[in-house]
Formats: structure tokens, C-alpha cells, sequence
């Protein structure tokens, strides 16, 4: 084949296509060791799992970077040692880090107690206002951190401030998009320096698999893949290998959690008991107009804000028989929670409903399953013709 770039598609599924010896297999073997005979007197790097070197698990990482654009990529045990390891790779204790206020709960908890602990100071701004970018860049700043589209309200970041500002003083920009996948967007075209993404959600899609992938210059994944063996944070090869079968459907899924994504908030905009629909593809949205210039799709993920507050969430999700009620996401099965109960649970009411989260948020994420049948569910929950009564 030759070396011109294959599309996301093509790329998801085969990687970098060659001819195959005959009577290979067609679907990758899985080589389920944690070591690998080393030969005697060799200095050679041995081969073993916890040093993220497994054929499976290298085989991964090199189609994850070529789906994002990077010179390498690494995958670990989940979501949050992905966002963990890749700030640690560039940050020391000592340094300031310049975050997005606009991120998901558990990587708000990371900065606010173990980075905290280690003396890694961490300054929160709101990310649609780039003087305050600029303001809170100190002597110490290393790096800077967002997270787009967001957990769970949807906001669509630009990272042109962002990324102006990284090349201006020197720093580093890391991005988690997990809420796109490389489907939908590709931070590192957009001026990132690093893209995080849990590969529990998208890129497995199967509701069947907890890990995080981290991808960017090959000397940033190097000092990943140093602190993954040390903190014992490798992708198991089983694990790896059915991600790898995740994201041979990625494209196709994504088109399919694109489109239900889409449909589905187009008709709960409609719905009196729903006072407010968080989705980037609705002009109603804030980010809609730079979500319809940045992203090559809007996703599955869609916010409903329900009339009657939390008494009204509780009823509509036990009322629901077909959208399953479980925290995470991106599976082919929809799914739903509530962020008060889930990933915002440490604040307060008021401090959520600053963030956009009010009582009787619900995040819907939709699956494959047929929209019409998705939109009959949530109609029945809501009860008389979608109006949250009884």
C-alpha cells in the first residue's frame, strides 16, 4: 500500500494496511502474557506487560496516534490515570498548571487534593474569556488544561487563545476530549500539544472496558509510558485487544451516535417538561456556531434540564424500561444519570447550578438503539405527551 494518509475509517480498522502473510489470521491474535522469552545475554528491552510494551498493547497505541494526528500514543489503565500521567509528565512540584473551569468532577478532585498535596498549584479560569487566560499565567505556569466538549453541559471550547497563549510562553496544552473521540475532533490540529481521552467511552464503545489513552509527541508519551511503569498504570493486553475491536466500529458508530444524538434533542427541545436542552448541534446552544465550524460531528451526549427539579428526575428515570440508568457512557446502549449523584457530587447545589447543572439535570448519553424508540422511552417517562406530570 503506499504511505499517503487512509481515512479515519480505513485508519480505526487496519492501522497502517499491508499485505498479510497467507494463513495469518485475520483478526489480531491476542497474546494474553504478562512476559515474553528474553534471550539470554541480550540488552535489549525485555518484553512485559506492565512495561506497555506487549505487541497488543504497541499495536494499539500506533493506531490511536495515527486516528489523532500524533508522532506516538500510549494507553493505561483508565480515563483518570491518562489525564494524571499526562500532566505529571510535564508538570513538578512547584509548578502552576492554568485549568478550565469546565471540567469533569473526578479531574477537578485529582488537582484539588493530589496535585494540591504535591505542591502543584492549580488556578481555575472560565474558558470563553481569553483575557482570563493571559491573567493567570504566572513565572511558574507550565502548562495549561481544558476539556471540550464538556462534562456534562456540552460547552465547545476554542482552543485558539489557549493554544496561542502555549506557544507565546513556552507551555503546554493538553486537551481531553473524550466527549468527540478522533472521530468528531482532533485536538493536536487545533494547536494541542497533548490530547487525553478515556477509552472507556468512544473508542472501546462496548460498555465492557475500563482505560485511558494519551497521545502527543513521542518525547511526552516516553515520559508517560516512564511514569505508567512506575505507578503500575498499563492497559492489561485483554483489555487492550478489545479495544482495539471497539475501534474498528468507531467511524461507524460515531455517525450512528451523531445522528441519535442529534434527533433526540431536537425533539426534547419540544417537550414542555423539559425546560432546557444541552446539545453544541441545537442553535440554541452557546458554542453552536464554533461546535458547527471545529467539530465533524456533535456526539451522543445530550443535557435535558427537567421541569420540577429533582423530584421530577428521580420519577422520570425510574419510569424509563429501554435507556438503562448507569453512570458512564458511550456505549451502544443508552444510557443516563444524574451528575448531582455522579461526577458532581461533591458540590453543593448552588456551586452545580454556577456550573450549569441545576436539580433536575440529566445527562442522556444515546446509544445505537433505534431514536424513535429512544424518544417513545423518555416520552413515556416524562408521562402525558412528554410534559413531567403524573
Amino acid at each position: 500500500m503506499s504511505p499517503r494518509r487512509f481515512g479515519p475509517s480505513t485508519t480505526a480498522i487496519h492501522g497502517t494496511p499491508h499485505r498479510r502473510p497467507d494463513w495469518s489470521p485475520v483478526a489480531p491474535a491476542l497474546l494474553q502474557s504478562s512476559s515474553f522469552v528474553n534471550p539470554v545475554g541480550s540488552e535489549e528491552e525485555v518484553l512485559y506487560s506492565r512495561y506497555g510494551n506487549n505487541p497488543v498493547q504497541v499495536a494499539l497505541a500506533r493506531k490511536y496516534a495515527l486516528l489523532e494526528g500524533a508522532e506516538d500514543a500510549i494507553f493505561v489503565a483508565s480515563g483518570m490515570g491518562a489525564t494524571a500521567l499526562a500532566l505529571l509528565a510535564v508538570l513538578r512540584p512547584g509548578d502552576h498548571l492554568v485549568s478550565s473551569a469546565w471540567i469533569y468532577g473526578g479531574t477537578q478532585q485529582l488537582f484539588d487534593t493530589e496535585f494540591a498535596r504535591i505542591g502543584i498549584d492549580v488556578t481555575y479560569i472560565t474558558p470563553d474569556q481569553p483575557r482570563q487566560w493571559r491573567r493567570s499565567v504566572r513565572k511558574a505556569t507550565r502548562a495549561l488544561f481544558l476539556e471540550t466538549p464538556t462534562n456534562p453541559v456540552m460547552r465547545v471550547v476554542d482552543l485558539g487563545t489557549a493554544a496561542q497563549l502555549a506557544r507565546e510562553f513556552g507551555l503546554a496544552l493538553l486537551v481531553d476530549a473524550t466527549f468527540a473521540s478522533p472521530i468528531n475532533f482532533r485536538p493536536l490540529e487545533h494547536g494541542a500539544d497533548v490530547v487525553i481521552t478515556s477509552a472507556t467511552k468512544y473508542l472501546n464503545g462496548h460498555s465492557d472496558v475500563i482505560a485511558g489513552a494519551v497521545a502527543g509527541t513521542s518525547s511526552l508519551v516516553e515520559e508517560v509510558n516512564r511514569l505508567m511503569r512506575v505507578w503500575g498504570q498499563a492497559i492489561d493486553p485483554h483489555a487492550a485487544w478489545l479495544v482495539d475491536r471497539g475501534l474498528r466500529t468507531l467511524a461507524v458508530r460515531m455517525a450512528r451516535h451523531n445522528s441519535n444524538g442529534m434527533t433526540v434533542a431536537q425533539w426534547a427541545a419540544e417537550q414542555p417538561g423539559i425546560t432546557r436542552v444541552h446539545y453544541p448541534g441545537l442553535p440554541s446552544h452557546p458554542d453552536h456556531q464554533l461546535a458547527a465550524k471545529v467539530l465533524d460531528g456533535f456526539g451522543g451526549m445530550v443535557g435535558l434540564e427537567l421541569k420540577g427539579g429533582i423530584r421530577a428526575a428521580e420519577r422520570t428515570l425510574k419510569r424509563l424500561k429501554l435507556i438503562v440508568h448507569a453512570p458512564s457512557l458511550a456505549g451502544t446502549e443508552s444510557l443516563i444519570s444524574e451528575p448531582r449523584l455522579t461526577s458532581h457530587k461533591g458540590l453543593t447545589s448552588d456551586a452545580r447550578a454556577r456550573l450549569g447543572l441545576p436539580d433536575g439535570f440529566i445527562r442522556l448519553s444515546c446509544g445505537l438503539e433505534d431514536p424513535e424508540d429512544i424518544i417513545a422511552d423518555l416520552a413515556q417517562a416524562l408521562g402525558k405527551g412528554g410534559k413531567g406530570e403524573e
